[in-house]
């Protein structure tokens, strides 16, 4: 069973031939996107909002150890 439609690979190959001639965006900052993994998300976004066969994105998630916080939170912390 295929993972993706066809209107998904339209997009993401729109979003490679865009990258390609250098016309290619990102969201907010509107900056040129150069990279080849980046155009494929912004395909794959575009073809998820456009109700295609996409798999959910995939949540990163990070790893904690108990009772520990981050350096920046003991950095910003007042010393005892």
């Amino acid at each position: 069973m295929a993972r993706y439609g066809k209107k998904a690979s339209s997009k993401v190959k729109r979003a490679m031939q865009e990258r390609k001639r250098g016309t290619l965006r990102s969201g907010r900052s509107g900056r040129k996107v150069k990279s080849r993994k980046q155009a494929i998300a912004i395909g794959l976004s575009e073809a998820r909002r456009a109700g295609a066969k996409v798999p959910p994105k995939r949540s990163s998630r990070k790893k904690t150890r108990a009772g520990s916080s981050s350096p920046r939170a003991r950095a910003a912390a007042p010393a005892p």
